[in-house]
This record gives structure tokens, sequence and C-alpha cells, in this order.
């Protein structure tokens, strides 16, 4: 079994997380690479989430997937497969040499992944049904008295779809204190900031309202993701919220600093430039943190 609640926050800890999140970029930069463009955005921003959840908190078993004890991971939004896929591979679901076959032909890492690969809970993308799923899958657990908890990962351009509010009503409702939805505020959907599209905050006040358990907090911020979890798991009765806001293209300065990132086509020297930035920023936390 890996992951688990056991695991102390020791700055060792932490410190082991950091370098599976560098991990997980290097994965994401490798895989955008190979075919030129990608989502990478997106996977850069939400590994340190990933990290924490597949390396610290959740319950499950690489060597059997099915099994019913198990956490359960739902990626509403599909396009973060590659976030993902790094993630499955640092874990040992599946091979990083796997990696390699992102975005090809009859690969099962698909640029929107499906349940066609091992790990995936559900097939996302249909934007606004991952809530929904992952409440049903919460009730299930329930009903079949195990403790499996759920946790779905959802952005902020699906706030804008009212099948979203309906699944957080029922969650509400039913009082699913083992459901945790990560709610990805970046402050970029495919066209244009949420703002300029239809405006979602307060986002906080929002999720409140509809009787969870909130938190915001820094996205990026390892230990900041540590801390709310635990501070959640205390928490009874009620479903958990925790909005992160996050930086699309975190670790790599030219792609925080893109105007539009929401899909990245670069030339190949900038692939070669995206990895030094990489390497250089995580030289840089090193120090500040010895």
């Amino acid at each position: 079994m890996s992951g688990g609640t056991d695991v102390s926050t020791t700055a060792t800890s932490i410190t082991s997380l950091q370098l599976h999140a560098l991990s997980l970029r290097r994965h994401v930069l490798r895989m955008a690479e190979r075919v030129g463009q990608g989502y990478v955005g997106q996977g850069l921003g939400i590994a340190d989430l990933l990290t924490v959840l597949y390396f610290r908190e959740m319950k499950y078993d690489p060597h059997n997937l099915a099994w019913p004890d198990r956490d359960r991971f739902l990626l509403s939004i599909g396009h973060y497969s590659i976030g993902l896929y790094a993630a499955l591979a640092e874990a040992g679901v599946i091979t990083v040499d796997e990696l390699d076959t992102y975005g090809a032909d009859q690969s099962r890492l698909e640029m929107a992944g499906s349940e066609v690969t091992p790990g995936f809970e559900m097939t996302g993308g249909s934007l606004g049904h991952g809530l929904g799923q992952a409440v049903g899958m919460a009730l299930g657990v329930r009903l079949d008295g195990r403790s499996s908890r759920i946790f779905n990962l959802l952005s902020d351009g699906e706030l804008q779809e009212g099948s979203t509010w309906e699944a957080a009503m029922s969650a509400a409702h039913y009082r699913l204190d083992h459901l945790f939805a990560f709610i990805d505020c970046n402050d970029q959907q495919a066209d244009g900031p949420p703002r300029q599209v239809l405006t979602i905050e307060p986002v906080h006040s929002k999720w409140e309202a509809f009787g969870w358990d909130t938190q915001r907090i820094n996205g990026n911020d390892i230990h900041a993701i540590v801390n709310a979890i635990d501070a959640a798991r205390k928490i009874t009765g009620k479903p958990h919220a925790i909005v992160l806001d996050t930086l699309m293209g975190k670790g790599v300065r030219t792609f925080e600093e893109r105007d539009k990132n929401h899909f990245i086509r670069v030339e190949p020297d900038e692939w070669r430039l995206a990895r030094e930035q990489l390497e250089e920023n995580a030289q840089l936390k090193t120090k500040r943190t010895a």
C-alpha cells in the first residue's frame, strides 16, 4: 500500500515531497517536449497537489488498482492528464518509459485521459461532471461500509457549470465528510480569465454557503496543502472544499510569464530553456530552505 495518513509532516518529509514534485515537473516537460506541445501549464501548476495526494495522503496499491478499500482520485479536468500521468509514473502505477508515448496514436496516454489508463477512476474532459461522479462514489463507499475517501480535482471554469453546484448541494445534504474537492483557480481558461468569461468569485464564500468546510490556500505551497488537508480531516459532518490558487507553468519562468498558456506550443530550443529554468528554480528553492 502506498500513501496513507500516518506520515508525519517533518521538515524531512516536506523536502521529500518537494523532490517528488520536481520529478513530476520533469516528467511533464519530458512528455510535452516529445510532441512539441500540450497542456504543460496545467501539469506544472498542479504538481504540488498531486505530489501530496499520491506520496503522502492517499491509500492505494499500485499493484492492485482495484483494491476496494483504496482512496479514489477523480480528475474531472481531462486535459490535466499530463500531470496525472506524471504522478502515476512516479508512483509506479505505469512505467516512466511509457510517458514517451504521450499523445501518440494507440497510446494509453492521450492528451485528455480516460479509464483506459491504469489509475484513472473516470474519463474526464466533459467539464462539470466530475464532482457529480465523486458524490456518487462517496455515497457508494459509505453504503459498502468502507473508509475510503474520494478526492476530486476540478477547475475554476467548471464552477460556471450548473451541474457542479447540484453536486455540491448533494454532498452537503448527505454530509459526505470523506469527500474532498480541490478547485484549481489558475485564473485562466480556454477563452481567457474567468472574470472575462463568466465571473466565479467569491469562490470561497460560495462553497461555504453551500455547506462545505472551505479553505483557500496557495496551491503551489506543499506545506500549505498538507496543513489544509490535515485541518479538513478534523471537521466531521461536512464535505471539504480546498480552493487552490495556482500558477500555470509553475517552476518554468517563461511559461509562467506567458499571457496565454492554456495549451502550449513552443520551438524545440525553448524546451531546453524550460528544462534549464526548472532546474535553476529547484536549486534556488533548495538554497532558500537549506
